[in-house]
């Protein structure tokens, strides 16, 4: 795997690292050893698939507040998504600051979401599957979030939100 750390510390685009022959290739999406070896959570509570039918469906801004603050590792197998995390750590050089990458079952890349961010997603294609890890059980009243278009992070989101949630959608500005 090739892991390169984004601009906010601690979070990861990771693609895999490809070997190939005349039947296809073959490639890791997961190494707890690799992980390790770059600080990254690797506890695996529970893996989770989201379907969404209709290109434009944003899911997000949401986060687990702690003691159950959760690192996901995030992977689109199906259409694709351009997948945002917001850093909500406080005292962190980058608290606020978000950042974008286009995730689809073309490329196979991976991002790594670490505890303390807010994490959500825009679907570019209609059919997208998503497919994420979590460190943690979900906890309900643990479980928190941000609206996707609050002027606080002005998140470029690159196409039309057609499809959300009222929770999503009426999250209130944030007051961090």
């Amino acid at each position: 795997m090739i892991f390169t750390e984004t601009p906010l510390p601690g979070a990861f685009v990771i693609d895999p690292e490809r070997i190939a022959d005349d039947r296809g290739f073959f490639a890791r999406t997961y190494c707890a050893r690799e992980f390790e070896a770059h600080g990254l959570s690797t506890r695996i509570a529970q893996t989770n698939l989201s379907y969404n039918p209709r290109r434009g469906t944003l899911r997000g801004m949401h986060f687990q507040k702690a003691p159950f603050a959760e690192a996901k590792l995030v992977r689109c197998t199906r259409g694709g998504i351009h997948d945002v995390i917001i850093d909500l750590r406080a005292g962190s050089p980058t608290y606020k600051a978000h950042f974008g990458a286009s995730l689809d079952a073309e490329n196979r890349r991976m991002l790594y979401v670490p505890e303390g961010f807010a994490h959500g997603f825009l679907t570019l294609a209609d059919d997208t599957e998503v497919s994420y890890q979590i460190s943690q059980f979900y906890n309900p009243e643990h479980a928190g979030g941000v609206r996707w278009n609050d002027p606080a992070f002005a998140i470029a989101w690159p196409e039309a939100v057609r499809v959300i949630a009222e929770r999503d959608r009426t999250y209130a500005d944030f007051h961090g």
